[in-house]
């Protein structure tokens, strides 16, 4: 955007070291475990907020959500009814992360809305208020607002900040997009599975993920990726989407299997993140707006 009054945003990825399903509530939710790993990379964001309170989002081509369902706008929307903001926004997408991959791309952009507006609509909600915002609009949200590698449990709402070795991802989009609630609702989910101990967790490890059985039956395409990596190391579901990664200590090896790579698939080679990207420009521009 090179029009007045257009900023910039990150919108990091992430990724699910591993996820478990150990049990589930009476109300029919499952009770998960997981570790989220952000990554050095994702969509931008871009917002112009606008004086007439209106909440629009520009068209965005490869980026086919209609308006009246994008998360970003009901973000801007949620927050605009929480505080009763007389502001409004244009939102614009810079899509990288693929839709339906598990890399939590629709979840980071609402973050980032919710984020950034209390910033430029000066707010100034605390940012436990501002994930309570973000749970109802996604499981995923409030992680990415918090901003930090994260152990979660309950349905995926209840985080502990944790630190993660530096490492390199090779992220592989399948091009499949897996429905969710098929997934929760498959015979063969195992829901009892052991819990995992903070405690107990060597960070950085990739252990089971709950859905991959269920996953790999159903879409051969992304059987086939686990089939052709698997020489290159261990090959990992994300998240209950179609997306796979494979870890390593070193940008050159994560390189290497992406030579690997059959045809037909797209693919990123990516570094972890201490923090969320977005937190860091934040910091700058609060710097900067005092200064």
């Amino acid at each position: 955007m090179t029009e007045p009054g257009w900023s910039s945003w990150p919108a990091p990825a992430k990724i699910n070291l591993f996820l478990r399903i150990t049990g589930r509530r009476s109300d029919g939710y499952h009770c998960l475990q997981t570790v989220f790993q952000l990554l050095d990379w994702g969509d931008t964001v871009r917002l112009r907020v606008r004086l007439d309170g209106r909440i629009s989002r520009l068209e965005v081509p490869g980026y086919d959500v209609p308006e009246a369902l994008d998360i970003t706008v009901r973000a801007a929307k949620a927050l605009k009814t929480a505080t009763d903001c007389p502001l409004g926004v244009e939102i614009a997408i810079d899509k990288q992360i693929p839709l339906g991959g598990g890399f939590g791309g629709g979840s980071s952009d609402a973050a980032t809305v919710l984020l950034v507006l209390n910033h430029l609509w000066g707010l100034n909600l605390p940012e436990a208020r501002l994930a309570e915002i973000g749970l109802t609009l996604g499981a995923d949200v409030p992680v990415f607002v918090h901003g930090q590698n994260a152990w979660a449990e309950g349905v995926g709402e209840r985080l502990t900040p944790i630190q993660l070795p530096q490492a390199w991802f090779l992220l592989i989009d399948s091009g499949v997009h897996v429905p969710t609630a098929e997934l929760f609702q498959s015979s063969q989910l195992t829901r009892d599975q052991k819990l995992v101990k903070i405690a107990g967790y060597v960070s950085g490890s990739l252990l089971d993920n709950a859905f991959e059985p269920v996953v790999r039956a159903l879409q051969p395409r992304i059987d086939s990726v686990f089939a052709a990596m698997a020489g290159f190391g261990k090959v990992a579901l994300t998240g209950t989407g179609g997306g796979c990664f494979l870890r390593f200590d070193s940008k050159e090896a994560a390189l290497e299997a992406q030579a690997g790579l059959p045809e037909g698939y797209r693919s990123w080679v990516v570094s972890s993140a201490a923090e969320s990207t977005l937190l860091q420009a934040l910091r700058l521009a609060r710097h900067e707006s005092i200064t």
